[in-house]
């Protein structure tokens, strides 16, 4: 199955940019980042906290069937312009990472096509080596399928 979701990560730099085009229209596509329900569908999580909103806070968590956490992370908005651009911090509970700071820019391409820009800020190269090495781009590439297919539904 072919990625849809590209990771651009040049050597020697702190950042890598994630680009995915979808067949939704902009306002779909932001929606599924900024509302409850839908974020928890396509990520597969609890969405404790989801404030979409300039100064807004969020928080994720994700359980295994015996109801132990196995994944928790939360943050801030820090720029919010609805249909066009998220600004945000992005924090693991019980990792080894630092935060990291994400832009994430939603271009409407047609009306029934967009395209989500992803830069992902580290505080180190070895972070993000760290993380690249882990099956992120997999993950990420499953998890922008899945919030396609829930959203299309929508339409």
């Amino acid at each position: 199955m072919e990625k849809k979701t590209k990771i651009h990560a040049e050597d020697d730099r702190l950042d890598l940019v994630i680009t995915r085009e979808f067949d939704l229209p902009v306002e779909l596509l932001f929606k599924a980042h900024t509302e409850s329900e839908i974020v928890a569908q396509w990520m597969g999580t609890k969405v404790l906290k989801l404030e979409s909103k300039k100064y807004g806070g969020w928080e994720y968590e994700t359980s295994d069937p015996n109801g132990n956490v196995v994944f928790k992370a939360n943050g801030v908005f820090h720029d919010f312009v609805p249909n066009e651009k998220i600004v945000r911090t992005f924090e693991m509970d019980n990792v080894n990472f630092a935060p990291q700071l994400e832009f994430l820019q939603f271009e409407k391409l047609t009306d029934d096509t967009s395209k989500l820009t992803m830069q992902i800020i580290y505080k180190s190269i070895e972070h993000r080596m760290t993380q690249l090495k882990l099956p992120f781009a997999q993950g990420l590439n499953m998890a922008h399928n899945r919030l396609e297919e829930i959203v299309t539904k929508l339409k």
